[in-house]
């Protein structure tokens, strides 16, 4: 669970049916929003993560409890 507040540039993991992943926080999002054709329902008392995959480049996003710091 993310304990501290995550920021941009931050390198993160999170759990995926392929296994752990790894990349970076692009940016905070604090207001519903569309990746590809999924609607991310986040708001300011609800945050969510957008993360790009350093294996794929691929980005989603992930709630906060679904992060946690990468070494």
């Amino acid at each position: 669970m993310a304990k501290a507040e995550l920021k941009k540039g931050d390198h993160v993991a999170w759990d995926s049916a392929q296994g752990e992943v790894k990349g970076e926080v692009v940016k905070k999002l604090t207001s519903p929003t569309k990746i590809k054709s999924h609607k991310v329902a986040a708001s300011k008392d609800n945050p969510e993560y957008l993360v790009k995959s350093d294996k794929t480049g691929a980005e989603a996003a992930h709630k906060p409890g679904e992060l946690k710091k990468a070494k």
